[in-house]
């Protein structure tokens, strides 16, 4: 069979021949139909990421851990943990049973490898309990992730909508998916802190956050009051750090200005997650939720896995 193949970390994967996956006893192989390319994939096979070692601990391996694909039977169904070291850049692959949940019906199998990403959006419900009418602020709006968290705070009833970037392209863009106010974050410090002071009105109630580091440090000083008040609770939502792992958060930043901070975790259970995936579901069969893909043929990998003008597509390729 056909499959992007990886020989040495920090590789690309190549377009190749790789012996077919024979099941064992309680595997299943997948007929593979749609595979998004995502950070964590290629941050895996760059070897930064913190699972480097063990998806790369035999090699030649294939690219990626999750996708879309069919049953023996031809049921459509999203898999993923395929047994190493085959991935799920291929036309075929093998994994546990039972490791793969059908996909709804009419769904584009391009497109439901993207409905997982626009969970995300919907943490500013299950971890920072937010109600229709409230101000939501998208930290990074400009990625694949946060350009549905806007759409995703749209569909929820957020009252405005304030995004960030650094693409001013893609910022002009983000007004006509939901966002009220945009704000680039490739400006100096200052002039940062009071585009983030002069968009927040009455204050932000949510702020979803795909950066972190400077950006969300600039944030954080933005809201200190100038004087004493009884600030307005501001519940931050730690989602990505595009803009860095790691930021130096000066005690005042909590201590006066009413953040609290929080993990996109927060409040998930088995039951919440299959209600809000399902709401997603809902959403994309109605043709309420859109969603931006770009789809490449698997023979194309080579070029598609070093792609940098996406512009907020999400990457998927098709065996």
């Amino acid at each position: 069979m056909k499959a992007a193949v990886l020989h040495e970390v920090g590789g690309v994967p190549r377009y190749e021949d790789f012996p077919d996956p024979v099941p064992g006893e309680d595997e299943v192989i997948i007929d593979v139909k749609a595979v998004a390319v995502e950070n964590v994939d290629k941050m895996i096979a760059a070897g930064t990421h913190y699972a480097s070692g063990r998806y790369l601990a035999h090699l030649p391996a294939i690219a990626a851990f999750d996708g879309i694909g069919t049953l023996p039977d031809g049921t459509l169904v999203g898999f993923g943990n395929p047994r190493l070291p085959y991935g799920a850049l291929s036309e075929r692959t093998v994994v546990t049973k039972g490791a793969y949940a059908p996909i709804a019906e009419g769904i584009d199998p391009a497109v439901a490898t993207v409905l997982g990403t626009a969970v995300t959006g919907m943490s500013i419900t299950t971890a920072a309990g937010f109600v229709p009418g409230e101000t939501v602020l998208v930290q990074g709006a400009t990625g694949v992730a946060g350009r549905l968290a806007v759409k995703v705070a749209r569909l929820l009833g957020a009252g405005r909508i304030v995004a960030t970037g650094r693409d001013t392209e893609q910022l002009r863009a983000l007004r006509a998916i939901g966002a009220d106010t945009v704000i680039s974050t490739a400006v100096p410090d200052d002039e940062l802190a009071q585009a983030f002071a002069d968009a927040k009105g009455e204050g932000y109630d949510v702020v979803l956050d795909y950066l972190w580091g400077r950006p969300t440090r600039i944030l954080l000083r933005s809201l200190v009051p100038e004087s004493f008040a009884f600030p307005k609770p501001t519940r931050m939502i730690q989602v990505g750090e595009a803009a860095g792992s790691t930021l130096a958060v000066a005690a005042e930043s909590l201590r006066t200005s009413g953040v609290e901070i929080c993990g996109a975790a927060k409040g998930l259970d088995p039951d919440t997650m299959a209600k809000v995936y399902g709401r997603i579901v809902e959403w994309t069969q109605s043709g309420e939720l859109a969603f931006d893909v770009v789809r490449v043929p698997l023979r194309d990998i080579e070029t598609a896995w070093q792609r940098t003008d996406l512009r907020g597509a999400r990457l998927v390729v098709l065996p």
